[in-house]
């Protein structure tokens, strides 16, 4: 079933990239809107488990959802992960 998810710190086409590349293995056509704010992504999503493996592996990526209650710290660490990953993005786009 296809669900959609409110993500933080997803800035540009480099991070879209960085996000699709690193789930479709495990998730297929993963759609990135960046017209809205907070950017929505929308996968298929299976079960309670996937959706559980989704929001670990976009955590470990830097990109956490909305509905997450974060510390200050916490907050700083995954933006700075973010970072990273939107630059491998934009050396990764074709």
């Amino acid at each position: 079933m296809k669900k959609s998810f409110k993500v933080l710190n997803i800035k540009c086409g480099g991070c879209a990239n960085t996000i699709k590349e690193s789930l479709k293995s495990q998730f297929g056509s993963v759609d990135v809107d960046l017209s809205q704010e907070p950017r929505v992504v929308t996968l298929d999503i299976k079960d309670e488990e996937a959706e559980l493996n989704f929001r670990k592996k976009m955590k470990s990526l830097g990109y956490p959802m909305e509905d997450e209650e974060l510390g200050t710290f916490t907050k700083g660490s995954l933006k700075a992960k973010s970072f990273v990953s939107c630059a491998i993005g934009k050396i990764n786009q074709k």
